[in-house]
């Protein structure tokens, strides 16, 4: 009696307390909205015009997509009117291999050889632990869902190779972010051939696909960047809204590496010499969305045609989409090209791989935007974890400053001391 009557009083106190809390950031927040003003609102508006004008381009992107359907754009017409998201996509390939290897030299540069091995290790440590989570993550998912259930008979095919006239390779020569972003959306939902194909299994393989990449996005990785940090992960998120669209947009975590770094370092204030070292191999080897999407849709094929996997395939396959995933490219629609090795591992047929062409390039942005946010949040761990490296290392630079610039102190002595050993007028005319 004694021992339950003594738990419910700390146990009530907590409560009082949790309740208090809760009141006193109600009042706060109550009080800010009040103390808003419309100079507030307008630098509010000013220092995220930027992120504003992508979203808005997703929506209106979107929009313009579907309204523009009912036309039976011809190919060419449809290639035409995405032109400027082209031009977009072509601006950023263009700056990511500069951007790398600079990235990549002023990091290492920043860093001894220790501290930049213990960074190394801790990268691809986390790099490989969110991977493997997550293609475990696409294996259960779409086992528990089963979205190949059924036959492949009635399901769509799609793919097509089409002639290079002299206007592409005139529009590939000159080939803005957010316009960008707008026509790149438009122009897929346009290209779509009939919408009506995306139903029944493969609908079930879009949900199954999209359920697993919001439990690894949503739970998986703020977890994770919680447990190690102890730090709101969506706090750290939120930072990342601009990098994150960008990446929805372009499909491509190379292509979105600029962003990233504008977002880490200005938003969230990570170390360059973090982000300069982190982001730009995980960029290349870390694709937890692609690891998630290659496992999944591998089962998907064999639930399609009847094709029972037993434990060791299903090793098989966790294995080389670790593997596969790792190696693939970070631009639009790579996952296609390398998920031909893991059905090969298995034995499936790789023509089945135009059974969900259909619905990959919406796919490809979600897990895109994935890989995007796991690198984010890598960059976050591991800067965290190397926070005494980089403190010592910031001693020996200041140190190493301070000796420098005592170096330098007996020069400037002599010469003010020669300056006033130097004679006046008067001593000199006496």
């Amino acid at each position: 009696m004694t021992k339950s009557n003594g738990e419910e009083p700390r146990l009530g106190g907590r409560m009082e307390s949790f309740q208090r809390g809760v009141r006193k950031r109600t009042l706060l927040a109550k009080r800010k909205v009040q103390n808003i003003t419309k100079e507030d609102v307008k630098s509010y508006l000013f220092r995220n015009a930027f992120v504003l004008l992508t979203v808005t381009a997703v929506i209106v992107g979107t929009i313009l997509g579907f309204t523009l359907r009912p036309y039976k754009m011809s190919y060419r017409e449809v290639k035409y009117f995405s032109f400027p998201g082209e031009l977009l996509m072509r601006m950023l390939q263009m700056l990511v291999l500069p951007l790398i290897i600079s990235s990549l030299v002023t990091g290492m540069a920043a860093l001894d050889s220790k501290a930049s091995g213990k960074m190394g290790m801790r990268a691809v440590v986390y790099y490989m632990t969110t991977t493997i989570i997550a293609v475990v993550i696409g294996i259960v998912i779409v086992i528990i869902i089963h979205p190949g259930k059924g036959t492949k008979e009635n399901m769509h095919r799609e793919g097509k190779i089409v002639q290079v006239t002299a206007a592409d390779a005139f529009l590939d020569l000159i080939r803005y972010a957010p316009l960008g972003i707008l026509f790149l959306i438009a122009g897929k939902i346009v290209e779509m051939e009939d919408m009506g194909v995306i139903g029944g299994q493969l609908a079930m393989y879009t949900v199954t696909v999209i359920v697993g990449l919001l439990i690894h996005a949503v739970i998986v990785l703020p977890l994770l960047y919680f447990l190690v940090t102890r730090k709101n992960p969506w706090v750290f998120i939120g930072g990342l809204l601009q990098a994150l669209i960008t990446a929805l947009g372009t499909s491509s975590s190379s292509a979105t590496l600029p962003i990233t770094f504008k977002c880490l370092e200005e938003n969230n204030g990570v170390d360059k010499r973090v982000t300069r070292f982190v982001l730009p191999v995980g960029a290349t080897i870390n694709m937890d969305g692609t690891a998630l999407y290659e496992a999944l849709a591998a089962i998907f094929i064999a639930q399609v045609n009847n094709f029972e996997l037993n434990f060791g395939q299903i090793i098989t396959i966790s294995i080389t989409a670790t593997a596969a995933s790792i190696g693939a490219a970070g631009i639009p629609q790579a996952g296609l090209v390398t998920m031909v090795i893991v059905l090969t591992s298995v034995g499936l047929p790789t023509d089945d791989i135009t059974l969900i062409i259909a619905v990959d390039w919406f796919l490809d942005r979600l897990r895109t935007t994935t890989n995007v946010l796991g690198d984010s949040l890598g960059a976050g761990i591991v800067e965290h974890l190397s926070r005494h490296e980089l403190k010592n290392r910031d001693m020996e630079m200041g140190n190493s400053v301070i000796e420098e610039n005592e170096m330098k102190k007996p020069y400037q002595l002599i010469a003010q001391e020669s300056e006033t050993e130097k004679p006046t007028d008067s001593e000199t005319k006496m």
